[in-house]
C-alpha cells in the first residue's frame, strides 16, 4: 500500500512538472478543460496557474469550450424563509452538490448564456451576475410607464435579454431591457391571439369558469388562486427556436400563458385536468420546448408526467415510473422544477420524510433518475425548490 502512494504521488508531481512546463498559451487551454468547479481553485495552486486564471487570453480559451454541464441552483425550503444564507448548487458534471457562495441576498429568478438574474425582494432591483466570475452588473430601473402586478420575469439569448410580463390577465403588457444598448423599452400591450386555445376547453370538456382546486407550493389545497413560493415566484420558461422566443409562465389560476414575445401577444393554453382535480403544476424549457410537469393522484396511486403543448392540445412526453411516483401518494406533495439542454431537474417536497427527493429526467428518452441526497452540516437531509439552471461559462461578461 504504502508504494501505491508513493507511485500516486511520484504521478502527480510529474504531471505538475509537466503542467509547469508549458507554455502559458498551451497551459491556458488546458486548464480550460477543466471542470468550471476547479476554477475557483486554480489561483491557489501557483503563481503562473493564477496569471493564467487571471487573463484574457484564458477566457478566450474558455470560449472555444463548446458546451459544458449545466449546473442546477438550488433554494430549500428553510433559505426561502431567511434568503440570506446561501444556496446550494447540483453540478451535473461531478454529479455532486456544493455550497453556493454568490450572491446570498436576493432571489435568483432567471438565467442564460451563463448569467443569472437576481431580485431585490424588498426593492425589485435587478442584477445580472457570472456565478464564475462573481463580476456583476445592476440593471437600471424599468421606465415609469412599467406598471401593474408583476407576473413574470424572462431572460433569454447572448446578448442577454431581460423582459418584465405585468399586469393582471387579460390585461398583459411587457417591457424588455436589452443588454446591448443597456437601456429598457417602453411597455408593450399584449393582445390575446385570437385563434389561441382557451382555458375554458379543458381536458375532458370541462369548463373553465367553475372553481379548479390544485395544491399550493406550500403544499395546502387552496381555490382559484395559486401561491408559489418567492424563489419561483415570477419564474417562467423561455422556449428559443430561430428567432422565435415564446415565454410560458403560470397565471394566478393555475393555467399556462403562452407569450409570444415577438409577436406581442398571448394565449392561455387549455387545462390538462379537469377541476376539482389536485395537483401540483410547474412549467420549465429545454431544448427550444416548453413543457409541463404535473403530480397528481388517480385510482390509489400518485402520478407524475411531463407534458408538451403541440398542433392545439397537450401531449405527454415523459412520465415517471409506477414504482418511483407512488411514494407521493396521500402526502400532499409539491413539484417545482428547472430545465436544460434534454433534463428536467424536478424537486418534490412535502412535509414527509419519505416524499421527497430530486430526480432528473431526460425527456428524450423518458430516463429518470434519482439523485442522491444532500445534507446540511448536521447531517439533516435538505428538502430543495429548484430556482434556476444554468451552463457555468468563465468567458461571459455580464
Amino acid at each position: 500500500m504504502a508504494a501505491a502512494v508513493a507511485v500516486s504521488g511520484k504521478k502527480r508531481k510529474c504531471a505538475a512538472a509537466v503542467l509547469a512546463e508549458l507554455h502559458d498559451d498551451m497551459l491556458e487551454r488546458v486548464l480550460a478543460r477543466l471542470p468550471p468547479a476547479s476554477f475557483f481553485r486554480l489561483r491557489g495552486v501557483s503563481r503562473q496557474w493564477r496569471a493564467a486564471a487571471e487573463s484574457n487570453t484564458f477566457r478566450t480559451a474558455c470560449a472555444r469550450v463548446p458546451s459544458r454541464d449545466p449546473w442546477f441552483l438550488m433554494l430549500s425550503e428553510e433559505e426561502k424563509q431567511r434568503p440570506a444564507r446561501p444556496a446550494v448548487v447540483f453540478d451535473s458534471a461531478d454529479r455532486s452538490w456544493a455550497r453556493w457562495s454568490g450572491a446570498p441576498g436576493p432571489v435568483p429568478v432567471a438565467a442564460a448564456g451563463g448569467l443569472v438574474l437576481y431580485r431585490d425582494a424588498g426593492t425589485g432591483e435587478l442584477t445580472v451576475t457570472n456565478p464564475l466570475t462573481g463580476a456583476s452588473r445592476a440593471l437600471p430601473s424599468p421606465p415609469p410607464c412599467a406598471t401593474g402586478a408583476l407576473q413574470a420575469i424572462v431572460m433569454y439569448g447572448s446578448p442577454y435579454h431581460v423582459v418584465l410580463i405585468l399586469g393582471e390577465l387579460p390585461d398583459l403588457s411587457m417591457v424588455a431591457f436589452d443588454s446591448s444598448r443597456n437601456a429598457w423599452e417602453g411597455a408593450v400591450p399584449l393582445s390575446r391571439k385570437p385563434e389561441a386555445s382557451s382555458p375554458e376547453r379543458a381536458v375532458e370538456g370541462v369548463g373553465g369558469d367553475d372553481t379548479v382546486y390544485f395544491l399550493s407550493k406550500s403544499g395546502d389545497i387552496v381555490a382559484t388562486n395559486m401561491q408559489r413560493s418567492a424563489s419561483r415566484q415570477y419564474s417562467s420558461a423561455a422556449a428559443c427556436r430561430g428567432g422565435d422566443v415564446v415565454a410560458y409562465f403560470l397565471s394566478n389560476s393555475g393555467t399556462v400563458v403562452a407569450c409570444d414575445l415577438a409577436r406581442r401577444a398571448f394565449s392561455e393554453l387549455p387545462r390538462i385536468l379537469p377541476v376539482y382535480h389536485e395537483y401540483s403544476i410547474d412549467v420549465v424549457a429545454c431544448d427550444g420546448a416548453a413543457y409541463v410537469v404535473v403530480l397528481s393522484e388517480f385510482l390509489d396511486t400518485a402520478s407524475l408526467r411531463v407534458w408538451e403543448f403541440a398542433d392545439g392540445e397537450w401531449r405527454q412526453v415523459a412520465a415517471m415510473p409506477p414504482s418511483m411516483s407512488h411514494a407521493f401518494y396521500g402526502t400532499k406533495a409539491d413539484v417545482n422544477c428547472v430545465g436544460h439542454g434534454d433534463r428536467v431537474m424536478v424537486c418534490v417536497s412535502s412535509g414527509e420524510a419519505n416524499a421527497n427527493g430530486c430526480f432528473i429526467c431526460d425527456v428524450k428518452t423518458n430516463r429518470w433518475e434519482e439523485l442522491p441526497r444532500c445534507a446540511d452540516g448536521d447531517g439533516e437531509v435538505t428538502d430543495f425548490v429548484a430556482a434556476v439552471s444554468f451552463e457555468p461559462r468563465m468567458e461571459v461578461a455580464v
